[in-house]
């Protein structure tokens, strides 16, 4: 039995299918089936059904499956420390991004984490916030950036930057010209949103039933892009991270407006599981966000 056997069996029960497994881990599908049947008959039980197309465990695989999990997180930390003994920022790092900070976030600070730190491999991930939890608590995932949200609260947080929402309006909406808009003036008024499973609709929709405003049942975006060519087209307003703005006043048909009186605002930050060793390494880089991101945010 090795690490490596126990890692195509995490990948089996992730991706119940030996084609996409055997991918996942860069071998074979006649490698990895050979290798579970191998690790079957060293421990003595059967760990798949094989009477049938689908991959289905056993009660003893399900077991197994869950201990090596736990196994393979121990294995990391392991490999964690041991990466401590010589240039605590270099080596490989992967970390995870939700769809609505990294494709805006990303530009602005890869270059600047590469410069700074040039030993560092940076393996970039976007998905949703369960997903991202869910990775980052399996070890496949070092840390994660994403908006604090509940489902974090289990990992050691580093604030990065606090992030105001900016209200989107089509050119020809009344209030276009307007360089500020209090959120009472959204009493009444619909809006468009992201689809479930974003935690920035979350965040949005709260500000937005705080002021009086609904939810356009009718649509439910599945990214910010989307959203933004909803306003342009003239379906109506929404909330964007300022990132996600342009820092003209008005672009592509779309005007947008600083929100006040509250400034909705989300809490960006970088998680990473209490146990691991690389504590210093995830505050260099949380602090270099945190420094860029603020200059940029002010400059606008």
């Amino acid at each position: 039995m090795n690490i490596r056997d126990l890692e195509y069996l995490v990948a089996l029960s992730e991706h119940q299918h030996f084609r996409k497994a055997a991918e996942a881990c860069f071998v074979s599908q006649p490698t990895l089936s050979g290798q579970i049947r191998k690790l079957e008959e060293e421990l003595g039980v059967a760990l798949l059904e094989r009477t049938s197309r689908r991959v289905l465990f056993t009660d003893a695989g399900l077991s197994l499956v869950a201990q090596v999990q736990k196994v393979l997180l121990e294995v990391k930390v392991l490999t964690e420390l041991a990466s401590q003994q010589g240039e605590s920022m270099a080596g490989p790092l992967h970390i995870g991004f939700i769809p609505t900070v990294g494709p805006y976030l990303l530009p602005h600070i890869i270059p600047v984490l590469k410069h700074t730190f040039p030993q560092l491999e940076l393996f970039l991930h976007e998905t949703q916030t369960y997903q991202l939890v869910q990775q980052l608590e399996s070890g496949k995932l070092d840390c994660i950036i994403l908006a604090a949200v509940k489902e974090t609260e289990q990992f050691k947080e580093i604030p990065l930057y606090s992030e105001p929402m900016v209200l989107a309006v089509p050119d020809e909406h009344p209030w276009a010209g307007r360089q500020t808009l209090d959120m009472a003036k959204l009493n009444g008024e619909t809006l468009l949103m992201l689809g479930d499973g974003h935690c920035l609709r979350d965040q949005a929709m709260g500000f937005c039933f705080a002021a009086g405003a609904h939810e356009d049942g009718s649509f439910k975006a599945t990214s910010l892009e989307t959203l933004r060519n909803m306003v342009a087209a003239g379906g109506g307003i929404t909330l964007l991270p300022k990132l996600a703005t342009p820092k003209e006043k008005s672009r592509d048909g779309i005007s947008y407006i600083k929100a006040c009186e509250p400034v909705p605002t989300r809490l960006i930050t970088l998680a990473y599981r209490p146990g691991s060793p690389l504590r210093g390494r995830y505050e260099k880089i949380a602090e270099v966000i945190n420094q860029h991101v603020a200059r940029r945010l002010e400059q606008e």
